[in-house]
């Protein structure tokens, strides 16, 4: 066989061992639940059980590239045991950020690069934002609820590798707060729901037992199923490549172009949602991710969810679209970055998310473009959506326009990211001559915005539990950008 072929038949074998990984490891969540509940053991042997299956999980869809999770684990774990708390955030960041880049390079640039297959890079994405991002939390003086009162201890090795490489979340995430994942350990949650007094319950923090998830579980997985079909069924009907296609910008009107984008760029996105379902799923059924009760008394199972289907797909502006898509990341992401960055900080969360993401051009040029249409859609939204406030028909139809303006500046912004390289993705810009970064730049500069340090005096003022509470963060809609 080719060298290419060969490559596409392991890029097969690593997908189709993930999605057994996956499945298997949603089977081993139920029994996870019902038979080590932690009623019935104890929190050592959950930690103990987690640990080694996720790293079973790991090994057979990866083979030895697993031992990258542990290295670079063990790396940081040293780190928080040497450095002092001032300084133990700023080694993290740059010892889980550097040993996963190393690792992206080398993948990228030495052995496949090009393949879209799952690899062994991506739960090394994962566990570099929980390194982080319990680092950051140490570092905050966010004293974790199961530390000794007026002492920082560290969690014991255990806990930290059973954080980052659970089987639950091991292969594709999501991020979880230490917090949240150590109280569903022990049994012992604590929690915030929307209203103070539902379903006869007290909400806040406080302990109660946990509704069953199984119902939760089922609709996931349907939607899981569904995404996966459409997937399958309508993804090499829009090949995004017919975009760059020459025949195809010569023979093609602009405006039936843009369809095809939006069409191409939407066919993408199902397995993104099967994924992230899937390991929310998975969580779930285990028993982790329960969010305290709706207004209605029924139970909610977003804590860790990565995505709003429904929100990303009809979103009206840039944000909302980014505040409903990878819902964790963009958690992390403000957390140590756009929250600390004193000068440009919506410019530094694009560059640090395209570090995070890989060594591909692509993700450089894409994240870059989301600057400044991200700055273009921050202004329009200021200068322009009060006027349209008036009456219903005028919002509906700056609902619509800016539904429209937003799928196409999302769909012209990714396609890099779905192309890779330099040369595939400014032949589509070019095709387009540049017309969205022009038009970008033209109201970034032409409409004022407030400085952010302005806005933030305007906003309500929360406080530092508040704000960085990991209990409620599925309850907001937090700005990564």
């Amino acid at each position: 066989l080719a060298t290419t072929e060969v490559e596409k038949l392991l890029a097969q074998d690593i997908s189709v061992n993930f999605v057994v990984c996956q499945l298997f490891a949603l089977l081993t969540a139920f029994w996870f639940r019902l038979y080590l509940h932690p009623s019935k053991t104890s929190p050592f042997v959950r930690h103990v059980v987690a640990t080694l299956l996720g790293f079973y999980f790991a090994l057979f869809c990866f083979g030895w590239y697993a031992l990258h999770f542990l290295v670079q684990s063990g790396l940081t774990y040293g780190i928080m045991i040497l450095t002092g708390v001032e300084h133990m955030h700023k080694y993290c960041l740059v010892v889980a950020l550097g040993y996963l880049s190393f690792c992206q390079i080398t993948r990228v640039y030495v052995f496949d690069y090009g393949m879209y297959s799952a690899d062994f890079t991506g739960p090394m994405m994962v566990i570099t934002q929980k390194i982080t991002s319990l680092a950051f939390e140490i570092h905050d003086g966010k004293k974790l609820i199961f530390f000794k009162p007026d002492t920082e201890r560290m969690p014991s090795l255990l806990e930290y590798f059973s954080y980052n490489c659970n089987f639950m979340g091991i292969l594709a995430g999501p991020t979880s707060s230490y917090n949240d994942y150590i109280a569903f350990i022990e049994g012992t949650p604590c929690r915030r729901s929307k209203d103070h007094q539902t379903n006869g319950k007290t909400n806040g923090r406080h302990k109660q037992t946990d509704p069953s998830p199984n119902i939760e579980v089922v609709r996931k997985l349907a939607t899981c199923f569904f995404s996966l079909m459409v997937f399958l069924s309508v993804c090499k009907v829009f090949p995004v490549e017919r975009n760059i296609d020459d025949d195809f910008i010569a023979t093609t009107p602009f405006y039936a172009q843009v369809v095809y984008l939006y069409l191409s760029m939407l066919t993408t996105r199902p397995k993104y949602y099967f994924v992230w379902t899937l390991a929310d799923a998975i969580n779930n059924a285990a028993g982790f991710g329960f969010n305290g009760y709706n207004s209605d008394g029924s139970p909610r199972w977003d804590l860790i969810s990565n995505l709003r289907i429904m929100d990303i797909e009809f979103a009206t502006s840039f944000k909302m679209f980014l505040d409903n898509w990878n819902i964790q990341t963009a958690h992390w992401l403000k957390r140590v970055c756009y929250e600390r960055c004193p000068y440009n900080p919506t410019a530094a969360t694009f560059i640090l998310s395209a570090m995070w993401h890989g060594a591909y051009p692509g993700y450089y040029l894409t994240f870059l473009t989301g600057i400044v249409v991200t700055l273009a859609a921050r202004a329009m939204r200021h200068n322009v959506r009060p006027y349209f406030l008036g009456s219903p028909s005028h919002k509906l139809l700056y609902d619509g326009i800016t539904w429209a303006g937003t799928q196409i500046a999302i769909c012209y912004t990714v396609v890099p990211f779905v192309l890779l390289s330099v040369g595939p993705s400014m032949k589509f810009y070019r095709s387009w001559y540049f017309s969205v970064h022009i038009g970008c730049v033209l109201l970034a500069v032409a409409l004022p915005v407030k400085p952010r340090h302005l806005r933030l005096k305007e906003a309500p003022v929360l406080s530092h539990q508040d704000s960085t509470s990991t209990d409620g963060h599925c309850n907001q809609k937090t700005k990564a950008t």
